[in-house]
Parts: structure tokens; sequence; C-alpha cells
């Protein structure tokens, strides 16, 4: 017997329409009336920096990408609400961008932040100059040109006729530096403006907990400032091992201010750092010809005839040996100097003055700059990546000065620097070799440079006694 088929209810077509009015509306509640339970997880991320712990509180929503619930569900939701986010935002940019092009109280005045991706033909073609116009103020006068090297968020303030040619046209690139164009009988004038800021002085301490970069950071301090640190005492601390948990540092420096604003550094005036124990200092002195370096407290040079290190902040990946297995050849094989491992094109530096015995390939040490300092002392550098502007056989060299960068060519698995130390012909260990001393401060000067060095060496120990202080209570 077959059965029989039961045939599906029919529903009117207007309740079939009611009923996806009330799915969509129960969706649409999902979405902008998320449940309590979702608003009221929270994520705890306890983020070590630098020894120091801080608690963040973070919604679960809010994660990046990536960071989802344990079942690796993404919300169908979340989508929906970036979208919208996104195209609030972008509403928003376009209201704030159409704001910053044009002046409401001079219309012919217009206002562009640089954008990414922007060139100066973009950005004239938004105030609505030609590309007839760009290549007259390109080609008004080399200085001209500095227009045309953008950062992004930099602005430029374009001053327009009313007939909608450029006036003129100003940029400040610094709060120290502004450039601007103006409109002549013979084409565009070019000027530069310098603000001449106040010089202070100004105090630092930093202890090293993972590297002398985070430290000097915490301090305040900036990259070029922290540099310039490092190669004070580079002489007598090789930063690339010798750094320690627990090392210090302080110093006085040179701080530009414009109308209470600091807005840049200048010369580190004095120094201390101590470093396994033992503390160097260093004060910045200019002698009566005008040369100007850096000597002990007590007037000993901190200028030695050789850098201990040839490469800032590089990794020794292998030392000195004369029984070391070849890492290519695999064979026992001497190591006759250091290898100091650092990203390809990395800056090489002479470890003193010298001249050039040889500059180009030199079998498995690919390319190699040979130096001779005197008659009694000449350094290797090999493995480079290419030779640095000028730098070439027969050529002379300054202590410090960039000859090359780091590469990878001859017989070489990474990028790395191999340096070697000649004393008579004779290879030493650059890292253990006594290097010689340069000469202290000149007897007639000792004078007037101890008036100059032990106010600074006074107003350290004040900065540093008022700090402890502080940090007691």
């Amino acid at each position: 017997m077959t059965p029989t088929r039961t045939a599906p209810p029919l529903y009117p077509k207007s309740h079939i329409l009611a009923a996806s009015g009330v799915a969509a509306m129960l969706s649409l509640a999902l979405l902008v009336f998320p449940s309590r339970e979702v608003e009221a997880k929270r994520t705890y991320l306890n983020l070590e920096l630098d020894s120091s712990s801080e608690l963040v509180v973070q919604q679960k929503d809010d994660l990046r990408p990536g960071d989802r619930s344990a079942d690796g569900a993404d919300s169908p939701f979340a989508k929906i609400d970036s979208a919208a986010e996104g195209v609030a935002a972008t509403e928003e940019e376009k209201s704030v961008a159409a704001e910053e092009t044009a002046s409401p109280t001079n219309p012919l005045q217009k206002t562009i932040s640089v954008a990414n991706g922007d060139t100066l033909s973009t950005v004239f073609a938004k105030v609505g100059l030609s590309a007839n116009a760009l290549h007259d103020v390109l080609n008004s006068s080399k200085d001209a040109k500095r227009f045309s090297r953008l950062k992004v968020g930099q602005e430029l303030d374009f001053q327009l006729t009313a007939d909608g040619q450029l006036e003129s046209l100003h940029s400040k690139l610094s709060d120290l530096e502004s450039i601007s164009l103006s409109k002549t009988d013979k084409g565009f004038a070019f000027k530069r403006e310098l603000v001449k800021p106040q010089v202070r002085s100004a105090y630092a301490h930093g202890v090293i907990n993972s590297s002398l970069f985070l430290a000097a950071k915490r301090a305040g301090l900036s990259h070029g400032l922290t540099m310039d640190l490092a190669n004070i005492f580079g002489y007598d601390i090789d930063f690339a091992m010798d750094i320690r948990e627990g090392d210090e540092f302080e110093l006085l420096y040179e701080e530009k201010v414009v109308e209470g604003k600091k807005v840049g550094s200048g010369d580190i005036l004095s120094a201390r750092f101590t470093n396994r124990g033992k503390t160097f200092t260093a004060v910045r002195y200019t002698d009566k010809q005008g040369n100007t370096s850096y000597y002990g407290a007590d007037g000993t040079s901190m200028r030695k005839a050789f850098i201990r290190t040839p490469v800032d902040f590089a990794r020794i990946s292998s030392r000195f040996s004369n029984g070391r297995r070849h890492p290519i050849l695999n064979k026992i094989r001497a190591h006759k100097g250091v290898d100091y491992a650092a990203p390809r094109g990395t800056p090489i530096k002479a470890a003193g003055d010298g001249k050039i015995a040889l500059a180009g390939r030199k079998g498995g040490y690919g390319n190699t700059v040979v130096i001779q300092h005197g008659s009694r002392y000449r350094t290797l550098y090999a493995h480079m990546q290419g030779f640095a502007k000028g730098i070439r056989t027969g050529g002379s060299v300054k202590q410090g000065q960039i000859i090359g960068y780091i590469g990878t060519t001859g017989l070489s698995t990474g990028p790395h620097l191999h340096y070697e130390f000649q004393v008579n012909g004779t290879h030493v260990d650059p890292l253990s070799q006594k290097l010689p001393m340069a000469d202290p401060i000149a007897r007639n000067e000792k004078q007037r440079f101890l008036q100059l060095s032990k106010p600074l060496m006074a107003r350290m120990d004040q900065e540093r006694s008022t700090l402890l202080a502080l940090n007691k209570r």
C-alpha cells in the first residue's frame, strides 16, 4: 500500500513576508545590542617590559585579528561592525581633508597635509595647480627641488592668486627650519628660514637591564645621543660583548629649546659609564687651536690609536683561534681574526688612522680593505658587500671613518665582518691586544681643562644625589 503524502501547508504570501521581516529585525537586534555576557568578558594581558610589569585590560572583541576565543570561530557581526566603522572613518577623514585644503577666512589660502603615497605632483593637483606650475616651481632654482622631498604628515601652505595661480608656497620642515617660495617678476624666489634655539644643559641617568639602547630610551636620550655615548667610550668598552646587566651611565648634554619646547639635542658635555664595576669618565674639551676631543676627568685621552670594535653593536660570531674548524672548507684551520655578525649593509669603520694598502677583491676574503697604520700595525676587513665612497687603494682614512658595509662576499656563510689585527706582521687577537694610547691634554692646557672638568663632574654628582634622594621617597 502506497503511503499517502501530505502536502506542505500553504501560507499566504503576506505571512511569509512578515516572517522574513521579523527574522531581519532579530538579526539587527543582535548586531546592535550584543549580549551582556560578551560585554562582561575581558582579557588581561600581563606584559613584562624591561623588567617592569604593566597590567593591560583590553576588551576581548578589541584584540587584533587572530586573537579569538578558544573555539576559533569568528563572529560574523564583528566583520559588519568593522566595515561600518571603516565607512564612518572614511567619511570623517574626507571631511577633515576638506577642512585642511582651504582656509574658511581666505579661500585662496590652502594647506595640504602630505599623505602616504603623495608626491609633489599629486599635492599640486589637490589644490588645482597644473603640471606646468609644478614644472615652473622645480626649475626656478636648485634649492626649490627641496619641496619634492616630502614626508608623511608634512604640511604645505599654498597662497593662490585670484585666477588660481601659485603666489607663494611655504613648508615647516622642523621646529628649527622652514622653506618657502614666492612669485617674482623673474619666476620664484627660494627662502630658507632657520630658528636659533636656546641651548641649555640637561642631565640623564640610566641603568642597563637588557641593552644600552633600551636603557638610553628610558632615560629620554635620542638615538643620536646614544650613538655618541657609545662612540665616546668605544675605545675602552666593547659594546658587542662587554655590556652587563646593572651597568649604568650618566651624562650632561646640550638640549635645544624653542619657546620652552625641546626641539633637539647637541653635544655631550661630560659623561660617566660604569661597566662591570669599573667607571670611565669623559669630558668634552676644545683646545686653543680649536680641536675638540674627549678626555678623562684627569686629562688623560679618551681616544686611543685604535677603536676596540670596528662595527657598532654587532654580535661576535667567531673568535680568534688557532684550531677552529672552517664552516665551509670543513677542516681545521686557524682563524686569525674575529667575526662580527650584523645585518647586511651595516657600516664598517676604520679602526685607526692610516693608509689603504688594499681596497678590492682578495680570494676567499671577498671584498677586502687592508689599512696600514704607521710601520707596526695593520688591520684587515673582509667579506664586505661594498666599499664606501672614496675608499680606494693608496688613499688615506681617519679613525672611525666608514670604509665599507657588511656583506657575504668570498667564503662566507652569512653577513658578517672578518676583522684581523697585525702587529709587526704577526696576527694577534684584537679583543685582548692592549691598544696604544693617544696623547693626553697638553701640559700648557691642563689648568684650563681642569677649570672646565671639575664643575661638570660636580654637577653630575649633585644631579645623581638629587635623583637618588627622590627615588628613596
